[in-house]
């Protein structure tokens, strides 16, 4: 017998948002999430939701808390780029994670110095996108406390 999962506790959930023209990569994603042995060690419960592109992504980030972003470095009409851009107005912004197939040096450097919290080469290795995740979670929900913490200092 499959015991309930227990209720998702919002203060430990991360909500991650792939954006990718590319159905295997969401696919990818969330086989990694299912499999609970590599979930295990996580402090959270990660929620997935997959989108096509920066279109269908921007009412997803304006109507939730997302922590992490993964995006595909070409959307076919945009990039990784317009989509760290557009991260960067949102309160609370989440961090972005650039996913390539062609993940070389270049890529690395470029997007670590433009802002984006990291880079996953593909196809993924389901350790790497738990580290990586899991990595950007820790530092996205200390950001997120330490930001309401100054809020409700400087109310007082």
């Amino acid at each position: 017998m499959k015991l309930p999962k227990p209720k998702v506790n919002p203060t430990n959930t991360a909500t991650i948002l792939s954006i990718s023209p590319i159905k295997d990569d969401h696919d990818a994603l969330k086989d990694i999430f299912n499999r609970s042995e590599r979930m295990e060690h996580t402090d959270s419960d990660w929620v997935l939701h997959p989108t096509p592109s920066l279109k269908s992504a921007l009412p997803v980030l304006r109507g939730h808390q997302v922590a992490i972003v993964i995006s595909e470095r070409d959307l076919g009409l945009s990039t990784w780029k317009e989509v760290l851009a557009e991260l960067v107005r949102l309160p609370n912004s989440p961090l972005l994670i650039v996913s390539s197939r062609s993940a070389d040096e270049y890529l690395w450097a470029e997007a670590l110095n433009i802002g984006a919290h990291d880079v996953l080469a593909k196809p993924f290795d389901a350790e790497e996108v738990v580290r990586v995740l899991g990595f950007a979670w820790r530092r996205w929900k200390h950001g997120a406390e330490f930001q309401r913490n100054r809020q409700m200092t400087a109310a007082v």
